[in-house]
């Protein structure tokens, strides 16, 4: 005669524990992603047809005002003024000699302007890169 075992062995196992954890981390990501501004300075860039893949690691913006604003990596701007602009270049540099500066233009800037920072990044070997925003 055999014996049949009454309780039979659940195989199966609940993904409730493991959803939860995946909300969490969700929830988590939206949260930290919204805190980080990369460009909160309100500039209007000129178009172009061609964007660059280089990744900046220093970001000069020019607003409309002609008030200059500068920041390091994910550091928020901050407001320089001209004279400043060369000394903090140079310490970015110390830093990362590999960076590339980011130039943030508004269009109504005379280019004038945008010529006596190419000639800051050309005088002291900077990498530079025209932020421009993609044309329709």
């Amino acid at each position: 005669m055999a014996l049949k075992r009454r309780t039979k062995i659940n195989e199966n196992y609940s993904m409730a524990s493991m959803t939860d954890v995946i909300f969490l981390l969700l929830i988590f990501f939206m949260i930290s992603s919204t805190v980080v501004i990369p460009n909160a300075i309100k500039v209007t860039l000129p178009q172009s047809q061609k964007q660059t893949a280089a990744k900046p690691l220093t970001r000069l913006t020019i607003d409309a005002g002609l008030n200059y604003y500068v920041a390091f990596g994910n550091q928020r701007e901050v407001q320089v003024s001209y004279d400043e602009i060369t000394p903090f270049l140079q310490e970015s540099y110390s830093k990362e000699p590999e960076m590339f500066v980011a130039l943030y233009a508004d269009e109504t800037v005379p280019y004038k302007e945008i010529v006596k920072i190419l000639n800051i990044a050309n005088a002291n070997k900077f990498k530079m890169v025209l932020a421009t925003r993609p044309q329709r």
